[in-house]
């Protein structure tokens, strides 16, 4: 935090944080990385055929209108799209790089995204250099599943952008998004790279820092408000 605040405190623009187990994973989304952008209105089609009935009984009122909306929900439920997850709390951050034991032989990172300056390279422009657009506005429209089953693959830049946070899960982790157009370069490797960062995290460091996360009710629970989280968040350490 100390660091953390060294390097922010001047910025008066939003900045947002994303955490990697381990240091050599790229910032790229699992559809791009996997170069399958060209199947993304197939894998959009096929999740609404099955999920349309599931959603409907659970709440008959609730429509979602456009693709953007269903990229959301397939990330909730770990489809594969182009969206990554970033959060606006570095502690939110900081437990998804330490949480997890099976990385905690590895060092990992907490990455820092200047979202302005990112939507720069992209020529987005609003009438504050510091406005976040959010996915329904007219200028996100080159970045839409229906634009890229328009044109196919483009070679734009990722661009930041805001959602509504519409379920329990994205409001607690404080939830924001970058999305790629195609298969580019990773967001930490383009242009100058003035408007993203990162900071080590020495493996021999992640089991105290989880404990410390812990003090704060930075937790498995507190950011996966859901049924069958509760009990890991309860048990002590004789279970």
């Amino acid at each position: 935090i100390d660091i953390l605040k060294s390097h922010i405190k001047n910025l008066d623009e939003p900045v947002w944080f994303r955490g990697h187990g381990r240091k050599e994973w790229i910032l790229e989304s699992k559809l791009v990385r996997d170069k399958k952008t060209s199947l993304e209105r197939d894998i959009i089609n096929k999740f609404k055929q099955n999920a349309t009935l599931i959603l409907s009984e659970k709440n008959p009122d609730y429509i979602y209108p456009d693709d953007y909306d269903w990229l959301f929900l397939m990330q909730h439920y770990g489809v594969p799209t182009r969206l990554l997850d970033w959060t606006e709390s570095p502690l939110v951050a900081l437990y998804f790089a330490v949480y997890n034991q099976a990385h905690h032989d590895s060092d990992g990172v907490l990455w820092v995204l200047l979202p302005s300056k990112l939507n720069n390279f992209a020529r987005l422009t609003f009438s504050s250099p510091n406005i976040i657009p959010s996915f329904n506005d007219e200028q996100m429209k080159n970045w839409s599943p229906q634009r890229i089953e328009e044109v196919g693959v483009q070679n734009y830049f990722p661009v930041a952008a805001i959602a509504t946070r519409n379920n329990r899960r994205m409001q607690a982790q404080l939830s924001v998004f970058t999305i790629s157009p195609g298969d580019n370069k990773p967001i930490d490797q383009i242009e100058d790279k003035s408007h993203i960062w990162r900071y080590l995290i020495p493996a021999e460091s992640k089991k105290e820092l989880f404990k410390e996360l812990e003090y704060l009710s930075i937790n498995e629970f507190r950011l996966f408000p859901e049924l069958d989280k509760i009990w890991n968040s309860i048990k002590g350490k004789d279970w």
